[in-house]
């Protein structure tokens, strides 16, 4: 039995940059948009400010996940803290999804009977709101795409800048045609975009708590690759995992013909794993087939 990793610490030092400097950003103008909301009773504002504190809060978290994630491995904790930046995404899921039935719930509320908006205010604020956002997006793309908190925290800034450019369209509509339901309408068209996303953050990492096979890597190809290999006859207990989103793992059992020697067949499945299937960390277990 052999192990084989190249796999190295990853530095995630931009990611905690761009996660900090979003934070402050989001958190700051969140505040903006709560007094600009109030003061000129638009909904859209209010939910995309209600959707900014979530953000703040997410974006806390997947900060402090990042920091953890970082932590040295211990006797006990031999992978470190690395899945802990996965519960962190899978929490920020929710908290989008969660965000999103709430601003349903307000704008089911408002179409019945659509409050006077100041829409001069409610444009101000809403074209400030939007440049902040796109800002906010600009430095988390600077970070690691492939990092999930990252991924998860662009997604609730994309939100952000959803709900930006629907206030502000409906700003208009209600300043030059006095169509006050644009308000609601825009909220809801906000939040299935929202809960979209969260439905897809909240899948990826729930699929890697569970240490389900990762989409580019089924099973079934894997499989069919190591047969390839003229020595192996069979292989058994084969398992691909993700610790995190750029730490795929692979177990399996190989069992080899009586000629093959066990060291030269191990080095050409630690290749082949590597070039086809971009794999690092691997354990694998070499049998000869009885006769």
């Amino acid at each position: 039995m052999s192990h084989f990793n190249n796999h190295g610490q990853q530095d995630g030092s931009k990611n905690k940059i761009a996660l900090k400097w979003t934070f402050f950003l989001i958190a700051g103008f969140m505040i903006v948009e709560v007094i600009g909301g109030i003061m000129t009773n638009s909904l859209a504002l209010l939910s995309d400010a209600g959707h900014m504190l979530s953000d703040a809060a997410a974006l806390g978290l997947s900060y402090i996940a990042v920091s953890i994630g970082q932590k040295a491995v211990t006797n006990r904790k031999t992978y470190g803290y690395r899945r802990f930046e996965i519960f962190a995404a899978f929490i920020n899921g929710l908290t989008l999804i969660a965000i999103s039935l709430y601003i349903f719930y307000e704008a089911f509320r408002r179409f019945s009977e659509p409050p006077a908006v100041a829409s001069t205010g409610m444009l101000i604020v809403a074209t400030l709101g939007l440049l902040v956002n796109i800002g906010a997006a600009f430095i988390l793309k600077r970070g690691d795409n492939d990092n999930l908190n990252v991924k998860s925290a662009f997604l609730h800034v994309l939100g952000d800048i959803l709900g930006s450019v629907g206030a502000i369209t409906a700003a208009l509509l209600i300043l030059f045609f006095q169509w006050n339901l644009a308000d609601p309408i825009a909220s809801m068209i906000v939040a299935f975009l929202i809960i979209i996303s969260g439905y897809r953050v909240t899948r990826d990492s729930f699929n890697i708590l569970m240490e389900s096979a990762p989409e580019n890597l089924p099973t079934d190809d894997v499989k069919a690759k190591l047969m390839t290999v003229e020595e192996v006859e069979e292989i058994t207990d084969l398992h691909i995992w993700l610790i995190t989103m750029d730490f795929p793992s692979l177990t399996c059992q190989v069992v080899v013909n009586q000629a093959a020697d066990e060291q030269i067949v191990l080095r050409k499945i630690q290749n082949l794993l590597h070039d086809e299937f971009a794999l690092h960390h691997m354990t694998i277990q070499i049998e000869k087939k009885n006769n």
